[in-house]
């Protein structure tokens, strides 16, 4: 049976290759991005199944409209794919107010209010509905000069968590997809602060040296797009899905170490 979905951050990366694997298997899409005249061709190609609205997650206003829209244009959502993001990289001190404010804005407040907003279209529609939130495995873990993504990230895994219990008697369930670094655009598309040179020889350093390589070995694209998917296929959607070898790697290393540190206090 086809599903309906409605994606945010679909004009590229994981959102946009999600999209056009969804209509190809004869699923229909509200696709939402800030320019759609880049969707106009594949409308064209799948006039019946995909919807494209502008949306800006900065815009409570907007977000809201584009809800509205998206339920009454095909009569229910099945899955909410809770997408758009990207990445700020800097210490601490090297961000500017205006970087701290727009990340958090787009990242943790944008989902959030885009997840308020179809909460009561699921709880009061049939057999309820599922919402995936792509998260990273920096939602559960952290590396130098991400102090903001991470914050966005931890911020909107706590929020899912708890609200995954508040409404788990409406048949609503969620589930935070965390992949690792990607072949995607993310890399490309870092916000970076100007360096200063008091972290020349430090942990920011290297990691902004890692992040002009490119992040190393990437993990495919579409077999993540192909997992987060998935997730929605299976009977009991998990909360949690570390996506590829690295992110699992890294979050199962971390907690280990949480809980040893734990068990050291005694």
């Amino acid at each position: 049976m086809s599903k309906t979905w409605f994606i945010t951050g679909t004009s590229s990366g994981l959102g946009n290759i999600m999209m056009k694997k969804l209509l190809q298997r004869g699923d229909r899409v509200f696709a939402t991005l800030r320019n759609v005249a880049l969707l106009n061709e594949l409308q064209q190609q799948y006039p019946d199944t995909l919807k494209t609205a502008h949306l800006e997650l900065t815009d409570k206003n907007e977000i809201q409209s584009v809800v509205a829209e998206a339920f009454k244009s095909f009569g229910r959502i099945d899955v909410v794919v809770s997408n758009a993001g990207y990445g700020v990289f800097g210490a601490v001190e090297e961000l500017t107010d205006d970087m701290i404010v727009h990340q958090l804005d787009v990242n943790l407040l944008g989902s959030i209010r885009l997840i308020k907003e179809v909460i009561p279209y699921f709880r009061t529609q049939a057999n309820g509905g599922h919402i995936i939130q792509v998260s990273s495995e920096g939602g559960q873990i952290a590396y130098p000069g991400f102090s903001l993504y991470h914050t966005s990230k931890w911020g909107i895994e706590g929020f899912v968590e708890s609200i995954s219990q508040d409404l788990a008697p409406f048949q609503i369930h969620f589930t935070l997809a965390e992949p690792g670094p990607t072949g995607t655009e993310f890399a490309a598309s870092i916000r970076m602060a100007t360096a200063m040179e008091a972290y020349t020889h430090t942990g920011v350093q290297e990691m902004r040296d890692y992040i002009n390589e490119g992040f190393g070995q990437l993990d495919d694209a579409g077999e993540v797009a192909d997992k987060i998917i998935a997730s929605h296929d299976m009977q009991k959607p998990p909360l949690r899905l570390a996506i590829g070898t690295r992110a699992k790697g890294a979050i199962t290393q971390r907690l280990r170490e949480r809980l040893h540190a734990m068990e050291q206090e005694g």
